[in-house]
């Protein structure tokens, strides 16, 4: 078991808070962890395997923290009411190094969705998506299940990928007894506190040939005060990406810091590196006509 210094340090670099009069705790979804993808485009039929490694440091927090994201996809062949019916799960870890107490690597909720994705025309888009973290005994994971939306659009025509995630979270518990990855401010330490949250995740990118480069940014906000002494957390963050299309696999990289927060302890500085990789389509025929390229796509 890591000693309460190292938890109460890896949740304040997961976007969570740093101040010891405040409750550890924040966003589920990690802020900034779907900037690059056309989230409201839909992707062609077929799996792919998705990984989104990031690093960063907090000022005011010594300690390192690094997540593992990786997202397996399936785009089904299925339509509903004209959008496309996707399935998606995600297994993500977390490496905490503070500078004081125990180096420590565990296993974070895991997600579970389903989204149906709209193309418009012109090159707007729009998905929603509907899933589920799942609660987990793991001292770097919450102690409550929470409900995870996904209001997405995007436009990705001519190159561009402008796109909007707005991600919204709700605990099914906000106090629990297990203080976890977010434990109660005092008086309440022994307890763990799920504050519901709001993220929103911004892209806009251009490819030109196989490359691409553009400015992302990303917010986040509490919505809810678990327990009274708590306090509740906002930032927002700025930052460019590149990504390079190897034809089929896709890299993208991007740094992000904050240029606005409160009661998170100091800014964030982080670095995020993503993979994209087709595993093909076993349900397509002959017949059927090729995909369009998957970078357009998501």
């Amino acid at each position: 078991m890591t000693t309460y210094l190292t938890r109460f340090a890896a949740a304040s670099l997961l976007s969570l808070c740093a101040s010891a009069s405040a409750a550890v705790a924040g966003s589920v979804t990690q802020p900034g962890e779907t900037i690059g993808a056309a989230a409201g485009a839909p992707p062609p039929p077929g799996f792919y395997f998705v990984d989104t490694i990031d690093w960063g440091r907090r000022d005011g927090v010594d300690v390192n923290l690094a997540v593992n994201i990786p997202v397996l996809i399936w785009s089904t062949p299925w339509t509903i009411l004209g959008g496309r019916v996707v399935f998606l799960t995600a297994a993500p870890a977390v490496h905490v190094d503070p500078r004081v107490g125990l180096t420590t690597t565990d296993i974070y909720n895991p997600l579970f969705a389903g989204q149906l994705a709209w193309d418009l025309g012109n090159g707007f888009n729009f998905s929603y998506m509907l899933g589920a973290y799942v609660d987990m005994h793991s001292d770097l994971a919450w102690s409550s299940t929470s409900l995870n939306q996904r209001f997405a659009f995007t436009y990705n025509a001519n190159g561009w990928n402008l796109t909007a995630n707005l991600i919204w979270g709700v605990q099914f518990d906000h106090v629990t007894d297990r203080p976890q990855i977010s434990p109660c401010p005092a008086p309440f330490l022994l307890q763990g506190c799920n504050p519901d949250f709001i993220n929103l995740d911004l892209t806009a990118t251009k490819t030109f040939d196989k490359w691409e480069i553009g400015v992302v940014g990303f917010g986040s906000s509490d919505i809810n005060r678990p327990v009274p002494t708590y306090l509740k957390q906002s930032q927002f963050a700025l930052g460019g990406l590149v990504g390079y299309n190897f034809g089929p696999v896709i890299t993208q990289a991007y740094v992000t810091t904050d240029v606005a927060e409160r009661n998170y302890g100091g800014n964030d500085t982080r670095g995020w590196f993503r993979v994209l990789v087709p595993l093909g389509n076993p349900f397509a025929t002959a017949a059927a006509p090729a995909p369009a390229p998957l970078v357009k796509k998501y």
